[in-house]
């Protein structure tokens, strides 16, 4: 990923955050295979993939682009919150 991947479209998400919500749709067969995914697909680890991720759910271009997946992370969020 270069630097001007990460920057937004003026009025959508950057290819990388439309990687990450693509990523995050998918499912995964077994323990492992969505962290080598990410350091395959996105050439980044699996702790910076969910630190992009969670800052990308509270983003409302993320909420427009894929409100199905933003709606389930946000829902997972609050859960793990109150269980605090």
């Amino acid at each position: 990923m270069t630097a001007s991947d990460a920057e937004p479209a003026p009025q959508g998400l950057s290819d990388r955050d439309r990687a990450l919500l693509a990523l995050e749709r998918r499912s995964w067969a077994g323990p492992g295979a969505k962290e080598r995914a990410i350091r395959e697909e996105l050439g980044i680890s699996p702790v910076r993939y969910f630190q992009l991720l969670n800052a990308l759910i509270e983003d409302e271009r993320a909420l427009r682009e894929d409100p199905v997946t933003v709606n389930r992370l946000r829902r997972l969020k609050a859960a793990r919150r109150e269980r605090r």
